[in-house]
């Protein structure tokens, strides 16, 4: 029986609750009552931010369900229309309101009252929005917001016939973990070359979103985007240079190990070379892992997973699973990728994913799930801003539950040998992370530090990451340009820029977190929920800490970290 209701959503106060937003003339109103309204003392303060948070979850959600619809079917116009009707035509108008919102809480006499240990954190985010906004980049934003999105366009129409079948990248994947090696090429050349149709297309739009970033940096004052964005991303609690340490930690500590990983597979395949669609095949020649079905098999068996970790844990996926709130196979016309979107009204997140039946699939599964976890945690805190995570935070919940979820994989895996294949990959899938999140951050650095840079030196750039943080195994001779283009298949760089480095850092935080739980489980279960309930009411540090774990990415903590995962692939 599930100690979780259903949610519904909360009444209203201040908005109607049959609001439909279809002109931004219904909004305004609302708007210009928040900006207007006199505020004579503490309750009238903080009754002016409950209504402002309301109007934020109302806007969010709204916007969250229009960008759900339109990546679930990429092939309607409709739902692509209405996510761009937000875009163009609700969200110019909220910026400038959003700045004299702020304006007004800050010059507020009233704000000294507010309780510090509860709203430090916002109002230190708050100060930050001041500093960057600038009317003339509400217009460049919305383009950003409308010209990334064709990223997930251009990805979402590619598709190789492999075995007269025609079938999404994602599903072609599948093919890299036969025993068939010739197969395997087969499918990994078409995958490659399919991405090569668009690469002229992905470049030039990538080449128009640097562009319009690095506008938008020097309008509001800075010299180059990411010095604009890690002011615009909160990063109060790390430095550029922290970025740096870590690449060097990770090109000290896991490359080696990473390397070592190749080289064991290469003996055991024998192989003259280790080829790239040699790296996802068993190694022993036993048939790809099957953890699940179908969407549904793969949604049972994580509930029942979750619930022998902790009963909350399974119920939030059983509350989803009733309220529709999962979109798992993947299918034709739908954007790739996986993602968790809070929906800040109802509390309860929507799970987006594109599963074939893989391993992998099973690893979003989890690592969504951790993130749906966060998302109940966090929905009755007080004010919208108190929810919205940094990622840092976000990805210690959802790595941490790819490692903690493994303590009931036997529910995916009855064979006992499965299940240890399961776990062994997942390890070095943890640590094997770690060098593609460094190339990916610090490719980024090196992007808008330059940003006039040609097509051709971002290439050589890229190459060079690569010989630097990939392996010195694996043989891509006759793949260059594939090798050279692997950069194109990150989501992140065209959608969500900067957002990368997080990985890395959470990574690090949830091998601790499971380090924890292998010596005492429920004690790190209850600090892993007691820091994903703060929300965003603590920094990084703090909210680490109350997991019971560091806020560190030096050179000697990355090791002590790596060689605690090297033992336990020992004893598996």
């Amino acid at each position: 029986m599930n100690t979780i209701a259903i949610p519904t959503r909360k009444p209203r106060i201040f908005l109607p609750d049959t609001l439909e937003i279809n002109s931004w003339k219904k909004l305004e109103t609302y708007f210009l009552d928040l900006e207007k309204r006199e505020i004579n003392n503490l309750h009238e303060l903080e009754n002016w931010l409950q209504h402002r948070s309301e109007l934020e979850a109302v806007l969010e959600e709204d916007l969250g369900w229009r960008y759900i619809k339109m990546n679930i079917d990429t092939t309607n116009k409709e739902l692509e229309n209405s996510f761009l009707f937000f875009i163009n035509e609700i969200q110019p108008h909220i910026a400038p309101y959003e700045d004299k919102f702020n304006r007004k809480l800050i010059n507020s006499p009233f704000i000294k009252n507010l309780d510090p240990e509860q709203y430090h954190i916002y109002l230190r985010s708050v100060k930050k929005e001041i500093e960057i906004f600038r009317e003339e980049n509400i217009p460049l934003l919305t383009k950003l917001q409308t010209e990334s999105q064709k990223f997930g366009s251009i990805s979402a129409a590619m598709t190789v016939t492999l075995d007269e079948e025609e079938m999404t990248l994602q599903k072609a994947a599948r093919y890299l973990k036969l025993n068939e090696r010739e197969k395997r090429e087969e499918a990994y050349r078409k995958i490659q070359q399919r991405r090569l149709q668009d690469k002229t297309a992905l470049n030039h739009l990538y080449t128009d979103l640097i562009s319009i970033r690095h506008q938008v940096a020097q309008n509001a004052g800075f010299k180059n985007f990411r010095d604009y964005m890690f002011l615009s991303m909160g990063r109060f609690d790390y430095t550029v240079q922290d970025c740096f340490s870590f690449h060097t930690a990770v090109k000290q500590n896991i490359i080696p190990i990473t390397n070592q990983f190749d080289a064991e597979r290469k003996e055991k395949l024998k192989q003259e070379s280790l080829r790239p669609w040699d790296l996802e095949v068993d190694t022993s020649g036993k048939e790809p892992l099957k953890p699940f079905e179908n969407g549904n098999d793969l949604l049972e068996k994580t509930i029942q997973c979750f619930t022998k970790l902790r009963p909350y844990f399974g119920e939030c996926l059983s509350i989803m699973k009733e309220m529709g709130h999962l979109d798992l196979e993947s299918k034709k016309g739908k954007a790739p990728g996986g993602f968790n979107y809070p929906l800040y009204e109802i509390g309860v997140p929507f799970i987006y994913m594109n599963a074939v039946g893989t391993h992998r699939d099973l690893v979003t599964m989890v690592h969504e799930g951790g993130h749906a976890i966060h998302s109940f945690l966090t929905k009755d805190l007080e004010l919208t801003p108190f929810k919205s995570l940094p990622s840092e935070v976000a990805e210690l919940a959802s790595m941490s539950m790819e490692l903690l979820s493994m303590e009931h994989w036997d529910i995916f895996f009855e064979n006992e040998e499965e299940l240890k294949r399961a776990k062994r990959e997942q390890l070095q899938k943890v640590l094997e992370t770690l060098p593609w999140v460094a190339t990916i951050d610090k490719f980024q650095h090196w992007i808008y530090e330059n940003p006039t840079h040609s097509v051709e030196e971002r290439y050589a750039t890229w190459k060079n990451l690569m010989n630097g943080f990939g392996s010195n195994v694996v043989d891509y001779s006759g793949l260059e340009e594939e090798y050279a283009n692997t950069w194109q298949k990150q989501l992140h760089l065209f959608e969500v820029p900067f957002y990368y480095i997080e990985y890395g850092f959470a990574q690090l935080g949830a091998i601790a977190v499971w380090r924890n739980f292998k010596q005492n489980k429920e004690k790190a279960l209850d600090q892993y929920m007691a820091a994903l309930s703060l929300g965003y009411t603590k920094s990084i540090g703090e909210i680490y800490q109350t997991a019971g774990i560091r806020f560190d990415f030096s050179p000697e903590y990355v090791k002590e970290l790596a060689d605690f995962v090297k033992a336990e692939l020992i004893k598996i």
